[in-house]
């Protein structure tokens, strides 16, 4: 029998991997670029991201407009994202329709024009984009504590770019930026769903003939400092978040991290939910969350509150994270696996998630990680495990960012106090 899952690398150095889906009648397409915000200047801060509206613009064949219409005249998707490390191009489309998703997501990633008009207007758009994140703390927060982690870094800066830069980014800055990144050798296409490998490597061989082959430049690697981010504005709530240098992608406790995540703070049964919002009604929203990159990682608590509630949150949730270090009982264990496997499972019916999941394996561990393989690590996860990595984590230097009315939040002096108790 046939594997599902194949993989051609071609003579230009791009990767192509797909996996069939004989049961659905969709299939999604994609181009993942190992390239972020992590990847950019400090004076160029944004090009990532602005790189990605670009992308939708118009090539040398296709307006913006017709790119949009082509997709929405077979009912398709089309749609991108920048993060920290990746940016990605990506169609969801019946199965017939495969053949126009690789010309697509292919012509505007080898015949982009920039044209000046599109570029201003986009600008605008972008500006607009910033001024909608700012005004929305729970989000803007996690950029302020993103910043406070790492200090002075490409890793800490905002994906967005700042108000300044945005409004002095040229076009040449866009297309030197895409023909030094956007390589054969920085790139995986990926394709998930009804469809055949042997004809999504022929037409990706066609219509991604012309991207540059040229070398990647080197990332500056990621250096933790931790720190403090207090913004005091007049706002309803106050809004908290406290994390924790974590482990990178690869890591041998990265799935100890990642259920220590869920039995924290990751659900409604969560200690965190069950103690802080459930017994005490100190807030409406608490979560943790571990991000992890190729070279480090976060652990992070978020919680909004109000201002008065703020005075007793963190000291809550200090005690929450002592505790978890000291005992983990094996029934919260057992809910937390069932958590994050039913989620992973749950996402192999998704043609979206397959595509970047297999992309995403090849660009950060360089192989097709089996689900048997990734199950059989989450169940040997023990309890000892988790206490272990809770008391590695929660060890390590703290960053405490706070936005809204924060006169009750506690300084990081004393938070650090608390945590060396």
């Amino acid at each position: 029998m046939t594997d599902p899952i194949q993989q051609t690398r071609l003579p230009s150095g791009l990767t192509v991997v797909t996996e069939r889906m004989d049961r659905v009648e969709t299939v999604s397409f994609g181009a993942y670029v190992a390239t972020g915000t992590r990847n950019e200047r400090p004076e160029e801060n944004g090009v990532s991201h602005f790189l990605e509206h670009m992308a939708f613009k118009g090539t040398t064949t296709r307006s913006a407009a017709r790119i949009a219409e082509e997709i929405e005249n077979v009912g398709g998707h089309i749609n991108a994202y920048t993060a920290r490390e990746q940016t990605a191009y990506y169609v969801k489309l019946l199965k017939e329709d495969l053949p126009l998703g690789v010309d697509i997501i292919g012509d505007i990633l080898t015949h982009s024009t920039f044209l000046p008009e599109e570029v201003e207007r986009e600008r605008g758009v972008i500006l607009q984009e910033i001024g909608q994140a700012n005004d929305t703390p729970d989000d803007i927060i996690f950029d302020h504590f993103q910043e406070t982690a790492f200090t002075g870094q490409p890793m800490g800066m905002p994906t967005l770019g700042p108000e300044g830069l945005i409004r002095e980014m040229n076009r040449e800055t866009l297309m030197s930026y895409m023909r030094t990144h956007y390589t054969t050798q920085n790139i995986v296409v990926a394709a998930a769903g009804n469809l055949h490998h042997d004809d999504v490597v022929e037409r990706v061989s066609r219509h991604f003939a012309d991207l540059p082959t040229g070398a990647v430049p080197d990332r500056m690697p990621g250096r933790y400092t931790g720190g403090e981010f207090r913004l005091g504005k007049d706002l309803d709530q106050a809004h908290i978040l406290l994390g924790f240098p974590s482990v990178r992608y690869g890591d041998p406790d990265y799935h100890a991290a990642l259920l220590l995540s869920t039995l924290l703070g990751g659900g409604m049964s969560s200690r965190l939910f069950q103690e802080i919002r459930e017994k005490r009604g100190l807030v409406y929203s608490v979560y943790s969350f571990t991000t992890p990159f190729l070279d480090g990682g976060l652990f992070g608590v978020y919680a909004g509150t109000g201002g008065e509630e703020a005075r007793e949150l963190i000291p809550v949730t200090l005690a929450e994270l002592q505790k978890v270090q000291q005992s983990v009982g094996m029934d919260e264990l057992s809910r937390a696996r069932a958590q994050l496997k039913s989620s992973l499972l749950m996402s192999l019916e998704s043609t979206g998630s397959r595509c970047e999941q297999i992309a995403r394996q090849l660009q950060i561990f360089g192989r097709l990680i089996p689900i048997a393989e990734t199950v059989a690590r989450i169940d040997a996860v023990t309890p000892e495990d988790i206490c272990r990595v809770a008391a590695k984590i929660f060890s390590g230097q703290p960053t405490l960012a706070s936005i809204g009315p924060i006169d009750g939040v506690m300084t990081l002096d004393t938070l650090q106090g608390r945590l060396a108790a």
